[in-house]
């Protein structure tokens, strides 16, 4: 595989950050491993760009395809008006306290998860919800990585 069609097949693993596959060439055995170590290795403010390239939950906002089927995959594009409220309040709350999206691996999960999760975290302090957000990230990309594999 050429770098071109690797950038093309894995440059969408971390949402809009082609940064992490760049720093993945030529591709390692562990691939998954030395994505999670380029982006921990990487500073906080290329990290908070890392977070704040993904989309709020349960919205209509343009978003990258894995996005959209990982949110429609959990239904959440078929929210209910009261869960459409309750994501659209909590989107707000959090992005007003963190200054970032809300990052949940929907994987699996329900919308009545997903939305607990939404209010407990919003209780964290700003340092430890970052963490959470990047440990989040990495099992989105856990997930898109195992289906292109």
């Amino acid at each position: 595989m050429t770098r071109d069609e690797f950038l093309s097949r894995y440059g969408g693993v971390y949402e809009h950050s082609q940064w992490v596959a760049e720093a993945c060439w030529p591709p390692p055995e562990d691939l998954a491993g030395a994505m999670r170590a380029a982006v921990d290795a990487a500073p906080r403010e290329r990290k908070l760009a890392l977070i704040r390239a993904h989309p709020e939950l349960a919205t209509r906002a343009k978003m990258a395809e894995a996005s959209v089927k990982e949110q429609a995959g959990v239904g959440l594009d078929q929210c209910t008006p009261a869960e459409f409220d309750a994501f659209q309040r909590l989107n707000a709350a959090y992005n007003a306290r963190f200054g970032f999206p809300f990052i949940y691996a929907v994987k699996g999960a329900t919308r009545a998860e997903i939305l607990a999760a939404f209010e407990a975290r919003l209780t964290n302090d700003p340092e430890t919800e970052f963490e959470t957000a990047i440990a989040q990230i990495h099992r989105i990309a856990g997930f898109r990585l195992a289906d292109l594999l």
